[in-house]
């Protein structure tokens, strides 16, 4: 299992120092009910924006 979780989605409440996940776990799901072939067609269900 995964020890550091990295992300550069600067707008999520789990971003914590720049690039580490802080979630307590992640969910990521397909884009389409088919089994993803490339990370571009992965979404993570994990995210939550900041309050901008």
């Amino acid at each position: 299992m995964a020890q550091d979780v990295l992300c550069e989605v600067s707008s999520c409440v789990h971003n914590m120092h720049g690039q580490k996940c802080g979630a307590t776990q992640i969910y990521v799901v397909n884009h389409r009910d088919k089994n993803a072939e490339s990370s571009s067609e992965t979404d993570c269900k994990t995210f939550e924006p900041t309050d901008v």
